[in-house]
């Protein structure tokens, strides 16, 4: 009863002071690995589109003490108030646990030793109003093999200015008795980078002090914060002070968008946001209609519709010519200006670097661009904003329309109709854009006449060439808290015919930790110096809206292999359901022998959240049987993911993407001869075994064949070339105009 007398007190005290910030009270991550104060929880989250890395020098040590160790915490908020986090806990950095445990069972050494790996996960309810209270549900170090931490709570908060008061309950088998019964806390911050907190844990109270440096001193990159935790009545600490430091950033710049934008109401032949879509017309390419049902959408960019940047001012001058052109003209100066329009737009669009470029238009003035993109290899919806751009900034005749053919590696994968005055508009932030699309190619235009030679700067027979890391990484075991070996890898990408070309990659070591050594625990899965792979490839469409490719050539994946890699493909025509099948057949090298794979797959684009669930089933690349389910969260050009997968032993981890280039690629590392740029989305995945009582190493489970070329990649940028993907983002059709004029 005394300790929470010391804690009413204590709030009494800080509630005797005046209020000095006008903002409410900051989250902050806790040593526990959860939103909070130091152990306890808040029912606040970590904001959607948000990272977290925090690093703390207080160790629970197996729930009996706490000792001067380490913790190493990442965090994302993944959703409208869900929040996980992984977390690393360890007695020492390096040091060998096998060792230091079988010198205590010696006598030789009274050093404790402990290396654990934990996955924690926080959601906040959505069901009350936030203006009455918060409330959470969370599990710390659930699911998994030797679970040590784990812990089930229900935690509530309420914001009273610059206070936040918090309470809960919590349930666990740890002896101390941390987190196993009812906590409370109280949370102050007088000033934006300044914060005091004090909580009962259920077992002691705690007290300290947060120093936050903000985001604009750290050039807007992210923020930092410090923390002492300088007081506890706990009797079974080490020491009675400890210390953490958080880094806190967006995932992406781009997942920021300017406001909350609902589905387009659909004018086409289906609805796009319907659970069911009902297809009205046997063609494949089903044509879509997108209207933005916000005007406010389009204006964040600028404080008031009548300030124009230069880049709106340039399209501008474009509306006032077209409003101004004489109604009554010649054939002949009619004819001429539509030229001088089309060639106009045909150099603004080689200028920008994009390839395979082909601009010509008929006597309806009806404009047609067709082009292929290595200028933004992040995301094909940036180059269709920018050549739509440039069409509304140097087309001005009154009535034209434009068509906008997206092709890839010489097939025609997306097209966007429109009325050049009303994009225009829409550039303006006047108005909302009215967009029709479809996918493969386009609605045939009768009459075209090319401006200049169709397929100008041809992508053909340029080798492209892709930089990134090749990272093998081992995780909080017995031989250190992080092992990496870590590799240069290096593909080259010939299109030498339509759909198709030569892929061909290498590897070369870079650094790597004692223990991925030769002869040492995780010397075989050191990346090998040398080709990795080299095949031809080629794809072609299918009926039914079908896209095959196969690839034929050498595949090294730990052993070498010379076989064929074959991919099938189906998107709806809205791109919401999409099923695949990949299947191969391999011979070994240096072996007589051969390996065979066949896997099946489906994923749902839930595009209006920014999330994807994935579900792959059958025989995998090392013959382990099962499925594994993945949900990706997507923050702009990048996802985190959560996945689990059942083959011969069970798996659950997270998962990251991101893109390791520019938004659009520098023109310097874009030449006639060629192309150098970077990983557009690298991936790396962290997973630990779970319903099992020891948390062995399990490698090489549920594992595809991966290749830099590939259906869903580099043909369907990353799943989401797509009518319904383009609906939800005009947004950045026109923010990316603006920013690349």
């Amino acid at each position: 009863m005394s300790k929470l007398k010391l804690i009413a007190v204590g709030g009494a005290l800080l509630a005797s002071f005046p209020a000095l910030a006008d903002d409410e009270p900051r989250s902050y991550m806790s040593f526990a690995g959860y939103t909070g104060i130091f152990h306890t929880p808040t029912a606040e989250v970590l904001d959607k589109g948000y990272f977290d890395f925090s690093y703390n020098n207080q160790l629970d040590y197996r729930g009996n003490s706490y000792l001067d160790g380490h913790n190493f915490v990442f965090a994302a908020g993944l959703f409208e108030g869900l929040e996980i986090s992984g977390a690393i806990a360890s007695t020492t950095m390096h040091d060998n646990t096998f060792v230091l445990r079988r010198q205590r069972e010696l006598g030789l050494s009274d050093e404790p030793s402990k290396r654990d790996l934990s996955f924690n996960i926080k959601y906040q309810l959505p069901v009350i109003p936030k203006e009455w209270f918060s409330v959470a549900v969370g599990a710390k170090d659930f699911g998994g093999a030797a679970n040590q931490y784990e812990t089930f709570y229900l935690a509530a908060s309420k914001e009273w200015g610059n206070f936040r008061f918090s309470t809960g309950v919590g349930s666990n088998s740890r002896p101390h008795g941390q987190m196993n019964g009812v906590f409370a806390g109280v949370e102050w911050q007088p000033w934006d980078w300044f914060a005091l907190q004090v909580e009962h844990d259920a077992e002691a109270v705690n007290a300290g002090a947060r120093v936050t440096i903000p985001e604009r001193w750290l050039f807007d990159i992210g923020r930092i914060t410090l923390t002492s935790r300088f007081y506890s009545n706990t009797e079974i600490a080490e020491n009675e002070t400890f210390w953490g430091i958080n880094f806190t950033m967006p995932i992406s710049r781009q997942a920021r968008r300017p406001n909350s934008v609902s589905p387009a109401p659909s004018a086409g032949r289906y609805s796009a946001t319907a659970d069911a879509q009902e297809e009205q017309t046997p063609s494949s390419a089903t044509q879509r209609s997108v209207e933005s049902n916000t005007h406010s959408e389009h204006n964040a960019t600028n404080s008031t519709q009548h300030e124009f940047s230069p880049q709106q001012r340039t399209v501008q001058d474009s509306a006032q010519r077209a409003q101004t052109e004489p109604a009554e003209r010649g054939n002949n100066e009619y004819r001429s200006g539509l030229t001088l329009q089309a060639q106009n737009l045909r150099a603004a669009i080689l200028r920008d670097g994009f390839e395979g470029v082909s601009v010509g238009f008929n006597q309806s003035a009806h404009f047609v661009v067709q082009f292929e993109n290595y200028v933004f290899k992040r995301n094909d919806l940036d180059a269709l904003g920018l050549v739509m751009g440039r069409i509304s900034e140097t087309v001005y005749e009154s009535g034209a329309e434009f068509t906008v053919q997206l092709v890839t590696r010489g097939m025609p994968m997306l097209a966007i109709s429109g009325n050049v005055e009303n994009y225009r508009a829409f550039i303006l932030g006047d108005a909302a854009p009215m967009l029709d699309m479809r996918r493969g190619k386009m609605q045939p235009v009768n009459g075209v006449a090319w401006a200049g030679m169709p397929d100008a700067n041809s992508p053909y027979f340029k080798p492209r060439v892709t930089l990134g890391p090749a990272l093998s990484t081992r995780l909080a075991t017995e031989l250190g808290v992080y092992d990496y070996a870590l590799a240069l890898n290096a593909s080259i990408d010939v299109p030498m015919w339509r759909g198709g070309g030569l892929s061909v990659s290498a590897q070369t070591p870079v650094v790597r930790t004692e223990d991925y050594e030769r002869g040492k625990a995780f010397g075989r899965f050191n990346p090998d110096s040398g080709l990795t792979q080299a095949a031809l490839y080629h794809t072609m469409e299918l009926p039914f809206g079908i896209y095959y490719q196969g690839q034929v050539g050498f595949f090294q994946e730990f052993n070498d292999f010379t076989g064929i890699k074959n991919e099938l493909m189906w998107l709806d025509q809205s791109g919401r359901h999409q099923i695949s099948t990949e299947f191969a057949y391999l011979n070994y090298n240096d072996y007589r022998g051969y390996n065979d794979y066949q896997t099946a797959s489906y994923r749902y684009n839930w595009v209006e959240r920014d999330i994807s669930f994935h579900a792959t089933a059958g025989r995998f690349f090392y013959g382990d049987e099962g499925a594994k389910l993945e949900a990706r969260f997507w923050f702009g050009d990048g996802y985190v993911a959560l996945f689990a997968q059942a083959t011969d032993v069970n798996v659950a981890g997270i998962a990251f993407s991101i893109p390791l280039t520019p938004r659009k690629e520098l023109s310097i590392t874009r030449t006639r001869y060629g192309q150098v740029s970077g990983n557009e989305a690298w991936r790396h995945s962290v997973g630990t075994r779970i319903g099992e009582s020891a948390n062995t190493l399990a490698v090489g489970r549920a594992h595809h064949l991966e290749t830099p070329v590939s259906l869903e990649r580099t043909f369907f940028n990353q799943g989401r070339l797509s009518p319904l993907y383009i609906q939800n983002n005009t947004f950045r059709l026109r923010e990316v105009y603006l920013t690349y004029r």
